[in-house]
């Protein structure tokens, strides 16, 4: 038997993993459900119901082309052991993966598995992360020729017998409800319709609306726990984005579509960018891509700061509104989730690492690479990008001026009035409502921002701190080739996570 180890790729279309195996025997497609995985500390409920919707939608495409999916629950060695004895396993096929740290060390727990048991295991990439690559030349271009490649279509498959097993719930692995009433739902049919809508119908206002929590909601392609999950193939985002391009285009419409399309488009390039970076660097999930900031900040964060910014109660109300809908969502747009971030790593001082921790299980698109790579450059801890620390009032007042996100989220400032609503201790009933139905801020956020400005850029004199930054640029820096794409990443303030 061909075993098609599924992990984050839950789909069959676009699946050259799943199309290799099935030229060369039988094919056992699994998904092994690890409880040890789901007990980490950066995966929660939310990442577990998407995931097994997906898990589901995955087993009824599989079972049309004649082979449903296989669900093992336990340490993929044990379960990969069984089969061996039971049917037999002539080769593992698998996509790459860049994972966290605990996947990591299991990817490399099952290559020594494969090679004591004389099983070849072969892994494809699935996107533009390229492993050892040796430096970042060449890789834009790469990734061009990459997403160009023909799309592959699911191949016709032969029944082996294997019982399917059952898709365990969030109950089953002891996961506790995270509160994610308005979360997006996983699988292919919701993946294809999201990416059809914004494409032809919500995307038109995409450039101008990403910044704001309210409109960018809409406006906003909400691809990325698919792509998290592999529900869809960059590659076919990608081509599907390239085709809208050139029907705009041929169209020739001034309506706004081709400014957001090229956005759009950039963005795609960006996803695989900063996954590269822990590819290259797994260490930065754990620890300052730039070691001049070790011992910065205290390594164990203030509980109760940390607390107060986790559940939306740190007396700032835009803040506090981001907060509060990403715990009911599992969605934020991206310069919210810049914000939110730089708050909790400037205004608060806490390291990195525990709000990191933090908005993992927020995030129903948790994606490793994507994620610590921009908390810390949202933390100013990667020596390279450029120290960005919001006002988290002024953010307030561009991104929300109407009031109407933050008063759906904090209802309790209903009697300040809208010219206070994002500065409520300035309102004169503030000493009705601040301290009683809403807290008081936890920091002054401008001698908060401050204090951390001089912190940050005291690190950053002496040569040897120049030294290793070129080094990091030398390694992670993106290479663009069009001056004016050098200029917007140059000058860019904060990048898209979610698309």
């Amino acid at each position: 038997m061909q075993i098609v180890w599924y992990k984050r790729d839950l789909r069959v279309q676009d699946h050259r993993a799943l199309t290799y195996a099935a030229q060369r025997g039988p094919v056992v497609p699994l998904f092994v459900v690890e409880p040890a995985y789901w007990q980490l500390d950066d995966v929660s409920c939310r990442h577990c119901d998407f995931a097994r919707e997906a898990l589901v939608s995955l087993r009824e495409d599989l079972a049309d082309l004649g082979q449903p999916l296989i669900v093992r629950v336990g340490d993929v060695l044990d379960v990969l052991d069984d089969l061996r004895k039971t049917v037999g396993v002539h080769g593992i096929w698998s996509h790459e993966e860049t994972g966290n740290g605990w996947t990591y060390a299991r990817d490399k727990r099952v290559g020594a598995w494969c090679r004591a048991k004389g099983v070849p295991w072969h892994e494809i990439p699935q996107h533009g992360v390229q492993r050892r690559m040796a430096s970042r030349n060449g890789w834009a271009a790469q990734w061009d020729r990459f997403m160009a490649e023909p799309i592959v279509n699911a191949p016709a498959l032969k029944p082996t017998g294997v019982s399917p097993g059952p898709i365990p719930t969030a109950k089953d692995l002891n996961l506790v409800p995270d509160g994610a009433q308005e979360r997006q739902k996983g699988g292919r049919a919701a993946a294809e319709d999201v990416m059809s809508s914004f494409l032809t119908e919500r995307g038109r206002t995409y450039r101008r609306a990403m910044s704001s929590p309210l409109a960018g909601a809409g406006a906003c392609s909400r691809l990325s726990p698919h792509l998290a999950w592999g529900s869809l193939s960059m590659r076919e985002v990608t081509q599907a984005t390239w085709a809208r391009q050139r029907e705009v285009k041929l169209r020739g419409a001034r309506d706004g579509w081709g400014g957001a399309l090229s956005s759009f488009s950039g963005r795609l390039h960006w996803h695989c960018h900063f996954i590269q970076k822990l590819e290259d660097a797994p260490r930065i999930e754990f620890e300052n891509l730039h070691r001049g900031y070790d011992g910065i900040r205290p390594s164990a964060p203030d509980a109760e700061r940390l607390a107060a910014w986790a559940r939306g109660e740190t007396g700032l109300p835009f803040v506090d509104a981001c907060m509060r809908s990403l715990r009911a969502t599992g969605w934020l747009n991206f310069r919210m989730r810049a914000m939110v971030m730089a708050v909790a790593s400037y205004h608060l001082w806490l390291h990195w690492r525990a709000p990191g921790l933090e908005l993992a299980r927020l995030f129903t698109d948790y994606e490793p690479g994507i994620h610590w790579s921009q908390v810390q450059m949202q933390s100013g801890t990667t020596g390279i990008n450029t120290v960005r620390i919001y006002n988290p009032v002024k953010q307030g007042m561009d991104q929300d001026p109407t009031g109407a996100f933050t008063r759906r989220w904090v209802p309790e400032l209903a009697k300040i009035d809208d010219r206070f609503l994002h500065e409520p201790w300035k309102a004169e009933n503030a000493g009705a409502v601040l301290g009683r139905a809403y807290p008081l801020p936890i920091v002054d956020h401008l001698s908060a921002a401050r204090d951390a400005r001089e912190r940050i850029w005291a690190v950053r004199k002496g040569e040897a701190f120049r030294q290793e930054a070129q080094g990091i640029v030398a390694k992670h820096a993106s290479r663009k080739t069009s001056r004016k794409r050098s200029r917007k990443e140059g000058t860019s303030k904060q990048l898209d996570l979610p698309l």
